[in-house]
């Protein structure tokens, strides 16, 4: 029932506020990838999977902060949308390497894993310094990042509001990054901003921005 309510109902709803997507050629098919969209509203959940589930037919694993899953209502919509996609709940206060390790066994098993590299949503619109999770994802489970750009989403639903707004979302799909060269090298903090950095440049130009953090 939850199923059939998310397919039938939810995501032809959610469509509404999708406009153009581009890039979707991008998307690794049968196999395991890392997506990397800009954060900067929580609709962004429901629109990335109302887009990539049908194209791939498989459930999407976001790395989501425990807190989307401790109040009531919480829960009750996590139950009927996590028939669609799935969760991977993360402790933000000890550093998530829990949840990544969580990501990670579920990436050898074919499974597509999102990430939004800044790690929260923006209070400005624009785009915020990335966090390295995402780059030693990556190198553990050694499979390739797909940047996504998004625009329009924080007009549509900003941090603080409940109510969206009726306009459509922008998003364009990036080529799939590969970071090889890294596996047989001892991991450093420089390797892994290195790498991040690497991947929010590219998200912020898909996403019509520019990345100030270096």
């Amino acid at each position: 029932m939850a199923y059939s309510i998310s397919k039938i109902l939810l995501v032809p709803i959610f469509k509404l506020w999708i406009g153009d997507v581009k890039g979707l050629e991008n998307i690794p098919i049968g196999r395991p990838f890392i997506l990397a969209p800009n954060h900067a509203s929580y609709m962004e959940h429901m629109l990335i999977s109302s887009i990539i589930v049908p194209k791939l037919g498989k459930k999407l694993y976001f790395i989501a902060k425990k807190e989307h899953f401790e109040g009531i209502s919480q829960k009750s919509w996590h139950r009927v949308w996590t028939r669609y996609v799935g969760y991977i709940p993360i402790d933000r206060s000890k550093g998530g390497e829990k949840a990544l390790k969580k990501a990670v066994s579920y990436l050898e098993r074919g499974e597509v894993i999102v990430v939004y590299p800044e790690g929260t949503r923006t209070l400005t619109g624009k785009i915020q310094e990335g966090k390295t999770g995402v780059a030693r994802l990556a190198l553990w489970a050694k499979v390739p990042v797909v940047p996504l750009g998004i625009r329009g989403t924080f007009e549509i639903l900003p941090k603080g509001k409940i109510i969206p707004k009726l306009r459509k979302a922008a998003f364009k799909f990036g080529k799939p990054m590969y970071f090889g060269k890294y596996y047989n090298k001892p991991v450093t903090k420089s390797m892994l901003r290195a790498i991040t950095n690497s991947i929010m440049k590219e998200i912020a130009k898909l996403s019509g921005q520019k990345y100030n953090f270096e």
